[in-house]
């Protein structure tokens, strides 16, 4: 990923952040009334407004400081979705049983993280590439691998690499669980704040956009 920080937004911030995944899709009304809907992306985008989370002059402070250091929408960055950040649901606690991540065929040694929402033919799969170092657990056909002895992680691209020695046996099932950030950058070129506007209540856009790919 080009241009990429590999810092986490202000967390206290973050976690008062409004915002969501988007679905582009094109919708024809036909002369009958019916409608014709196709899907104009493969995949959802988030879009955030981490301005709903800030507390205090110095949360503003600390944006803006990181806004300066990110050189506005030219780097990338992690952020801590304030809804989504687990392979489990919020309220659990992520186990290597969590996402299936892929087969064993014992040569292949790299396994992309992944969370599955939804079930059957209507899943969607989305890929997970920044995962918080040290909350990443995998597992071999229900086996606990461990850290730097049985795998790694690849810090640019969130991949599962297993140590030589400890490659996937052929049909082995490998499964992840893990907590996670989403790449995100600076959706505009300016932030403007007012100091009596936000004493008064009055909450500045501060949007945020996935980077996808």
């Amino acid at each position: 990923m080009n241009s990429f920080h590999d810092i986490r937004f202000p967390l206290a911030v973050s976690f008062g952040a409004t915002g969501g995944p988007e679905r582009r899709n094109e919708i024809v009304q036909l002369v009958s009334g019916r409608e014709k809907r196709n899907a104009r992306q493969a995949d959802a985008r988030r879009f955030y407004d981490a301005g709903t989370g800030l507390r205090s002059l110095d949360d503003i402070y600390e944006v803006l400081a990181f806004f300066e250091a990110r050189r506005g929408s030219l780097h990338g960055f992690r952020f801590r979705d304030p809804f989504d950040m687990k392979s489990c649901r919020p309220s659990q606690t992520p186990t290597h049983l969590d996402q299936e991540t892929g087969l064993g065929d014992g040569i292949r040694t790299r396994f992309p993280l992944s969370k599955v929402y939804g079930e059957g033919e209507d899943a969607v799969l989305r890929p997970i590439t920044r995962p918080v170092p040290g909350t990443v657990l995998v597992g071999v056909n229900g086996a606990v691998q461990q850290a730097d002895l049985h795998f790694s992680l690849d810090a640019e691209t969130g991949e599962v690499v297993f140590q030589a020695g400890a490659v996937p046996p052929a049909g082995t099932l490998i499964t992840a669980g893990y907590e996670f950030d989403v790449p995100v950058r600076f959706d505009t070129e300016r932030l403007s704040v007012s100091l009596s506007a936000f004493k008064a209540g009055q909450i500045p856009a501060i949007p945020l956009v996935e980077i996808l790919g």
